[in-house]
């Protein structure tokens, strides 16, 4: 493609920088990373293609919910660099992370329960106490429960 048809389809470092609030820093962690791609001009600097805004949409979207890099990499290997990620790909990842995203919810529900029982009782007993010692760890590694006074 001819250096002056690409600048209508691609953008900058800064550019993309600018249009998506994402840091160049974070950019070129991406794309080390393979999550999204450049090409090199004669001049050795990166021109991104235009859909990946919405990569990085996608990207930032899935992180601020709480799902790592490597799972998000693992998705958008399936969507060439070239192709905007739409809302069918997002709907089947949220299908797919919904359990896990559901399971850290229950996860911290519990944690929040167990501190809040743990804050009544205020005992922060090493022998008792469940956030100190959980399961009695202490006890098993030979620790005794003299600490505790």
């Amino acid at each position: 493609m001819p250096e002056s048809e690409a600048i209508a389809t691609e953008l900058t470092i800064g550019a993309l920088s600018d249009r998506s609030g994402v840091p160049a820093s974070a950019l070129r962690f991406y794309e080390r990373k393979g999550l999204i791609a450049s090409r090199r001009t004669v001049g050795n600097q990166r021109r991104y293609h235009r859909s990946t805004l919405r990569r990085l949409a996608f990207i930032r979207a899935s992180q601020s919910v709480g799902i790592p890099l490597s799972v998000i990499e693992a998705v958008l290997e399936y969507v060439p660099h070239d192709v905007a990620p739409g809302r069918e790909l997002w709907l089947k990842a949220s299908e797919c992370w919904s359990e896990a995203i559901n399971g850290r919810i229950a996860k911290l529900e519990r944690m929040r329960d167990q501190f809040t029982e743990c804050i009544g009782c205020g005992c922060l007993s090493f022998d008792q106490c469940l956030l100190v010692n959980p399961g009695d760890k202490l006890a098993r590694q030979g620790v005794s429960s003299a600490l505790d006074s």
